[in-house]
């Protein structure tokens, strides 16, 4: 591709940052997706955007088909080209989007890993943090993490000022800087107390984010996933990821309560389809249960 044809490229970036209001994560993936076109745009090529049609974007998606990509993965990667080349539309550098028409290929649906409540109970309580301000950190924030079902994302960026211990709410920005208020249980709340008077032996006043590192500034996201990776590791044999302890979150609480309105409120999607998932996790919780109790579902004990 020509230097034209990518300079495209960092204009859209611009684009998804200020007019979007993208996390950095998002476009990144976005980056990942196009440049993949960009490769396969110069092995065969082509030089500009406007020389790409229907045609060329199918192949392209065939071949990655053929490497082994998942329907999942070219979905994605379709969705990316699409919103690219809608922009190269919308700024007058292509007459038509040239993806408009390609089907996405069909992706099993994948249920989120979760944990039981005695998995979650045995991770949050399993260890006493005594005085290491680590490790009160630690529980703090995972316990945060299940409490409301917080993105990892949204909990690296979480600043002090957004927690009002009082009212016993955090206040999350989320996907698209929107700003969501969540209740935060009282094993949290606790937890977090404890965290805040540790807090000051590890960070100064100015410093605003609420989960500092040993050194001070802002704990990263990797960070976050490394310390509950060996937390679980050691408490349930096996590394877990934060973003498990937010499917637990909701679908624990959507099996008490059974209001999918709610839970999509406090996880903060934008589409009540994303949270249905969580309705056939629940489903097979109940499934289990009645293959367990139903007299004529039970296995007799005689037969084998």
């Amino acid at each position: 591709m020509t230097p034209a044809a990518l300079q495209w490229l960092e204009r859209f970036d611009g684009h998804l940052a200020s007019e979007r209001r993208l996390a950095t994560l998002t476009r990144r993936h976005y980056r990942r997706d196009l440049d993949a076109l960009v490769q396969w745009c110069d092995q065969q090529g082509f030089a500009a955007w406007d020389e790409l049609h229907g045609s060329h974007i199918r192949q392209f998606v065939a071949d990655g088909h053929r490497r082994g990509l998942s329907g999942r993965s070219l979905q994605r990667r379709l969705a990316a080209l699409r919103t690219f080349f809608g922009y190269l539309v919308r700024e007058g550098e292509l007459r038509q989007d040239p993806a408009a028409a390609i089907p996405a290929p069909k992706a099993g649906r994948r249920l989120p890993r979760t944990l039981d409540v005695d998995a979650v109970a045995r991770l949050l309580d399993g260890l006493d943090p005594g005085d290491d301000p680590l490790l009160l950190r630690d529980l703090a924030l995972f316990e945060l993490l299940y409490s409301c079902g917080l993105r990892l994302s949204e909990a690296a960026a979480l600043d002090r000022g957004g927690l009002d211990l009082a009212e016993g709410v955090v206040r999350v920005t989320g996907k698209g800087a929107k700003t969501r208020l969540l209740p935060v249980g009282r094993r949290a709340r606790e937890r977090l107390a404890e965290w805040l008077r540790a807090r000051a032996t590890l960070a100064g006043a100015e410093e605003p984010a609420l989960f500092v590192s040993r050194r001070g500034g802002r704990l990263s996201a990797r960070s976050i996933e490394d310390r509950l990776a060996r937390l679980a590791g050691q408490l349930l044999g096996e590394p877990i990821h934060p973003h498990m302890l937010r499917h637990s979150f909701a679908s624990h609480l959507l099996e008490s309560s059974g209001d999918l309105r709610a839970v999509q409120e406090l996880l903060g999607h934008a589409n009540i389809g994303t949270t249905q998932v969580y309705t056939h996790l629940d489903f097979q919780h109940l499934a289990r249960v009645y293959d367990a109790a139903h007299p004529r579902a039970r296995k007799r004990r005689d037969q084998s």
